[in-house]
């Protein structure tokens, strides 16, 4: 096992919000989720050696880059300090946590602030879809499609069936699992929904085919988001933890880390794994990477998973990615009430980006906030009660980027 850094605190926007019709922008979502994100870590700007921002396609959606100056102009007590913008589509705000604690296990800082932001309800949807296409290959996967993803996630759905046979009810019961999970969060973007059975069905009026077999509900959420995360040392986190009256044991921590990066073209990463067991090997191996480092043998050192559910193809994939089942076989899972609201290893209790949203550069940072909260007993309704560790997977474009985190409470 590495050593830990230490979460202090962070912040979510509540994601049901349409911050361009309240005439907000880009900088008000950073404003607020470094204000907010300090002041639950309990840590001044000053104390700050190093901020890391998550984003994606802030050229695309709000013509701005330079996103490390732009957390500068929303907090001008940061002014001075090194600030940096990461990139890895969906997984940019995961590769930000990983920046900031590289720094600070090398010893240049002993606090680090990320921020993962996204601002992508300000375009129609499907210009909104043409802005994303790019996390694919371009132009040999994306000229031409209108709506990438989810044709690319229909893809794989289809991959499931032929090789291990795939019943779309067990997909349907993902989706129907992920929005009410988000009806216990206070910051989901569909806590307000209605839907009824027929949402869930094949009634093309009701829950339309959006590309391939991908229907409206089958899809993550076109989101406006921040998420903030304040990481510290050890050193300073023991010093912290006595202020407040706590030991370190008290305070959650980052214990296990996996990072692939597998080639950028669906069709290749598929067609190379046809004589594998896993459909995505680099997904697989990075999870194991995580488990490895925090000093787990499987998944049942976890309490629960935040899991990188784009769609719901890729919800089903992360189980037996996992190893909550073999491979192929996640319907037991799903079956069983294994990953469940209150099952043995619940996944997305927090709703997921499918009832929770996707500001696709927030995404992993929100993950791992909703860890955090989750190992430190103050996720609230969506609580997984006796939570002492949890990991995230996030990916980046069609599984090309996979990070997991795990993080931990307790001794």
């Amino acid at each position: 096992m590495s050593r830990p850094v230490f979460i202090l605190g962070g912040h979510q926007t509540d994601f049901a919000r349409h911050w361009t019709r309240e005439q907000l922008g880009l900088i008000d979502l950073i404003d607020e989720a470094v204000r907010e994100g300090l002041s639950d870590a309990r840590v001044s700007a000053t104390e700050v050696g190093s901020i890391h921002v998550g984003n994606f396609a802030a050229e695309r959606f709000a013509d701005q880059g330079h996103l490390g100056g732009l957390v500068v102009e929303a907090c001008r007590a940061l002014e001075g300090k090194p600030s940096a913008r990461h990139e890895a589509a969906c997984a940019s705000g995961s590769v930000a946590i990983m920046a900031a604690r590289a720094e600070l296990l090398a010893g240049l800082h002993e606090v680090a602030l990320v921020v993962g932001v996204e601002l992508m309800r300000n375009v129609p949807g499907r210009l909104a879809a043409q802005h994303l296409a790019p996390a694919a290959w371009a132009p040999a996967e994306t000229e031409g499609v209108a709506f990438l993803w989810p044709q690319l996630f229909s893809d794989l759905a289809q991959t499931y069936a032929r090789r291990y046979g795939l019943d779309r009810a067990h997909l349907v019961a993902l989706a129907q699992q992920a929005f009410a999970n988000a009806k216990r969060n206070p910051k989901a973007q569909t806590r307000g929904w209605e839907l009824s059975p027929a949402s869930f069905s094949e009634d093309d009026a009701i829950n339309p085919v959006i590309a391939g077999q991908v229907r409206r509900h089958d899809c993550s959420q076109i989101t406006d988001g921040a998420a903030s995360l304040v990481l510290a040392t050890e050193a300073y986190a023991r010093s912290w933890a006595a202020a407040q009256g706590l030991t370190l044991a008290d305070l959650p921590r980052i214990e296990g880390v996996g990072h692939r990066t597998a080639r950028i073209s669906f069709a290749g990463k598929l067609a190379d794994s046809e004589d594998q067991p896993h459909v995505f090997p680099q997904v697989h191996r990075c999870i194991q990477d995580a488990l490895t480092e925090a000093g787990l043998d499987s998944w049942r050192g976890l309490d629960l998973v935040e899991t990188h559910d784009c769609f719901t193809s890729t919800f089903y994939m992360a189980i037996d990615h996992f190893g909550l089942t073999p491979p192929g076989q996640s319907f037991r899972a799903i079956e069983a009430g294994t990953i469940a609201f209150g099952g043995a290893c619940p996944f997305n209790p927090s709703g997921g980006l499918i009832g929770l949203g996707h500001p696709v550069g927030a995404t992993g940072v929100r993950m791992v906030l909703d860890a955090t909260r989750q190992v430190s007993g103050r996720a609230e309704a969506c609580q997984v009660d006796g939570a002492s560790r949890a990991a995230t997977l996030n990916i980046g474009g069609s599984a090309t980027t996979s990070v997991c985190f795990v993080v931990a409470r307790g001794n």
